[in-house]
């Protein structure tokens, strides 16, 4: 029997991850009291619960900026690659 078992409480890396910021502007949102502060798990650790982030990420406002349009031009295999330069 395989079961899955959906955690409680995540760490900084993690909560910064579920709502798709960087740790260091999620510290700083936390610090400002404009975001759930962590929960103290023990002496040395705290974690943030799910249900709190989900709750955060799911009251933001709605943006008015809107992602930019896709141009639809196709990347070629080697786009990445720079072409080679002069003496090369």
């Amino acid at each position: 029997m395989n079961v899955s078992i959906r955690p409680i409480s995540v760490d900084l890396p993690t909560a910064a991850a579920i709502v798709g910021l960087s740790e260091s502007t999620w510290q700083a949102l936390v610090r400002e009291g404009k975001a759930p502060k962590p929960r103290q798990l023990s002496d040395r650790r705290v974690g943030w619960l799910v249900r709190e982030l989900e709750e955060w990420v799911e009251g933001r406002p709605a943006s008015e900026l809107l992602p930019p349009e896709n141009t639809g031009a196709r990347k070629g295999r080697n786009a990445a690659i720079s072409p080679p330069r002069d003496g090369d």
